[in-house]
């Protein structure tokens, strides 16, 4: 797994996890296993919807190579000169 889609996981996992506490809360548990379960459910529904964003974010991107899982190497990526700064 790459680090994108670990950032991606990590961060639909606290969404996830938040949202699954409220609707629990609002059920009326307020128990620690609740809490855990709501985790845990979290953690398992966050890691394919992860692999899959950031998938689809490099598959979009024109500046990376899907086949190869890494950036393209012939774009120029260096700062322009002067002639592309907008004064």
């Amino acid at each position: 797994m790459d680090r994108l889609a670990l950032y991606v996981t990590w961060l639909g996992a606290t969404a996830i996890a938040g949202a699954l506490i409220i609707v629990s809360f609002t059920l009326g548990y307020y128990s620690v296993w609740a809490i855990a379960i709501c985790i845990i459910a979290a953690v398992i529904i966050a890691y394919p919807s992860g692999k899959l964003v950031s998938n689809m974010i490099k598959r979009w991107d024109p500046a990376w190579d899907n086949r190869r899982n890494a950036p393209k190497p012939d774009l120029d990526r260096k700062r322009r000169a002067d002639s592309d700064r907008i004064d």
